[in-house]
This record gives C-alpha cells, structure tokens and sequence, in this order.
C-alpha cells in the first residue's frame, strides 16, 4: 500500500511538472492557447504572470519529490504539499475554472489520503 501511496505522489509531482512546462514554457505556443484557451493577444499580454503560476506549481513537484527521496522521513513534507496543491486546486477551481478541481485538487487529495492511510 505505501508503494501505492508513493506512486500517487509521484504523480501529482508530475502533473505539477507537466504545469511548469505549459505555464513557464508553452503559453503563448499553440498548445498552451488550446489548453488554456486563451487568444494570442491575451496569452502575449499575460505570459510573464502565467510563467510565475508555474514556478509555483515547479515548487509544488520539487516538495513533492523530495518527500519522497526521504521515504518515510518525508511524510509531514508530503502532507504539506499535497494539502498546498489541493488548497491550489480548490482555489483556481473557484476563481478560475472548475476543470482544476478535477485536474489538481482530486488527484492531491486523493494522494493524501493514501499517503495519510498508509501511516
């Protein structure tokens, strides 16, 4: 079960990756306009705040990875993280679109609860 557990983690770290790079790097490119639909004129305008979005969501994968290089030392850091993406998730969901809270804040919250069952 830990092993589920950690896999879960692992991917919500990737997940979280994968955010950097459409935030940080594909915004403006056409994959990042039709992921996040947004016009030319306004992922031009609003590329530097998106690139600071993703920073966030790389520092949000690095907490998470490294909870999981400590192995069971890293279990506080893991629940820290996890319940800052699902805080995240639930935030953009209200604010953004609710498409997050499916996308980030189920799959942390689902972590977490593994993460907190295999204790």
């Amino acid at each position: 079960m830990t092993t589920l557990a950690n896999i879960a983690v692992g991917a919500v770290a990737l997940l979280h990756v994968y955010f950097l790079v459409l935030e940080m790097f594909l915004w403006d490119k056409p994959f990042g306009r039709k992921t996040f639909g947004l016009t030319r004129e306004f992922a031009a305008a609003s590329k530097s705040i998106a690139a600071n979005q993703g920073l966030y969501n790389g520092f949000l994968a690095a907490g998470l990875a490294w909870g999981l290089c400590l192995g069971a030392a890293g279990y506080q850091i893991k629940l820290f993280c996890l319940a800052c993406v699902i805080v995240a998730g639930v935030f953009g969901a209200i604010t953004a679109s609710r498409k997050i809270l499916w996308v980030q804040a189920f799959p942390g919250a689902a972590a977490l609860a593994l993460v907190i069952v295999t204790r």
